[in-house]
Parts: C-alpha cells; structure tokens; sequence
C-alpha cells in the first residue's frame, strides 16, 4: 500500500508537469494529454493517483474529458462584451489566435416567412451568410446571418470567402439601434459537425438584431461551445 502523502506528492507533480507544457504551448488546444495507463507508466503510480491529477486539470479548466476517447487539452475561454458588437476576429486576433474564417453557404434571395420579413419585408430581397469562425486552425463558432439588402445594397458584391462579415459589416456600415439575446442551446447534427463536438454537447447561442434609423440592417444568430465561450456586461451605476 502506498503512503498517502506520496501518493498526493506524485499526483501533483503530474498536474503541474501537464499544466506547464500546456501554459508554456508544448501542448496546444485539442492535443490529447497521456492516457491514464500511460501516466501510470511513466510516474510509476496508481489510477487514482493519475485521475486525481487530471481531475485537478480539469477542473481549472485545463483539459476536457471526452467519454471513451481521453483527455484533451482545452480551449482558453474567450470573453466577449454584450454592450456593444465585437469584432470576433480582431478579438481573436488581440489575444493572440491566429484566425480563420470558412464561408458554407452565401446565397441572395427573396425574404420568407415572419421572421425574415421583419427583416427585409415580405418578398424584399437579402442576402443569407452561413461560416465557422476559427482561431488556430480549430472552429470557435458558428455563424448564421441575415443581411437586408435595401438597407446595404453594397453588401451583394462582397463574397466573403475570407473576410467575416461582420468584420465587413462594422467597417462599412454605421448603426444606431441593436438588440442581444443570448441562451442555452445543444448542438444539433449540423452544428456539431461544424464545431468538431458532439451532438448535443450544450452551447452559447447569441441572436443579434441591427437597426440604421429605424431601418433594419441584419439579423445574426452565433453558437459557441459552452466551455469556450463566456459574456461579459460592465455597468456603472448612476449616483443619486
């Protein structure tokens, strides 16, 4: 039987062996770490020994445990503001990603339905923009967006192949009036591929509406894994 406090010694050791080549970038996000039999191996100690280090890792947010597949260095949590509208790629850009953007769909169209009319008004023409954001080569989130034409003629001669739209969008177009909306949602079939996780696994939704005087603009909807991602509102409160 093993004394308890070596047993605690070698556990941390191996969390702060791990930790350090994560932080100093040896392992970079979505490496998978050694498996457990392999730590063992190498430290010369007990499952348990092992799990409670990674546990450790784990709960700071260092790894991610996937069922039946191993341990995977995590993505470091991004933070955006919900008092105004960023720009994901200078954010991403800012603290140091490298990014990406892939465009899946774009396609110009008569509006449908209630939701799009609200937009655009009935039959009025826009244009619908799908894409996955990525920093480092790895998805950071999905994009949906709806743009009204009338309001941004300009738009339809843009392709976005590279250039986010929304990055596209700040630069260009002045606005006066936005709403945010966020909520909880599990990734569907489609998402999931798009982000590389599993089906189901829960997210961040935001819904964004844009207004020019009373004019809509667009309309976006942008899901994030929920470990990665996080809002941040800063308010200050009036004196009396």
């Amino acid at each position: 039987m093993r004394d308890t406090s070596e047993t605690v010694s070698v556990s941390e050791r191996i969390r702060s062996d791990i930790e350090r080549q994560i932080l100093s970038g040896g392992l970079k996000p979505d490496d998978r770490i050694p498996l457990e039999r392999e730590l063992m191996e190498i430290y010369d100690c007990s499952r348990m020994t092992v799990n409670r280090a990674v546990s450790e890792l784990a709960s700071r947010g260092l790894v991610v445990r996937r069922k039946r597949a191993g341990s995977f260095v995590a993505h470091p949590p991004s933070d955006s503001t919900i008092l105004d509208i960023p720009d994901i790629r200078l954010d991403l850009e800012r603290k140091g990603y490298a990014y990406g953007y892939q465009l899946l769909h774009r396609s110009v169209r008569a509006a449908k339905g209630a939701e799009e009319a609200a937009l655009a008004g009935r039959g009025a023409r826009l244009i619908e923009l799908r894409g996955v954001h990525r920093a480092d080569g790895q998805p950071f989130g999905f994009e949906r967006r709806l743009v009204n034409l009338a309001a941004v003629p300009e738009v339809e001669g843009e392709d976005f192949s590279t250039m986010p739209p929304g990055t596209w969008l700040l630069g260009h177009v002045p606005w006066s009036q936005a709403e945010h909306r966020i909520f909880a949602v599990a990734a569907d079939p489609a998402i999931a591929a798009h982000l590389d996780i599993a089906e189901g696994v829960p997210c961040l939704m935001l819904e964004r509406r844009t207004w020019l005087n009373g004019m809509p603009v667009t309309h976006v909807w942008q899901t994030f894994p929920g470990d990665r991602h996080s809002f941040i509102g800063e308010l200050t409160r009036r004196q009396a």
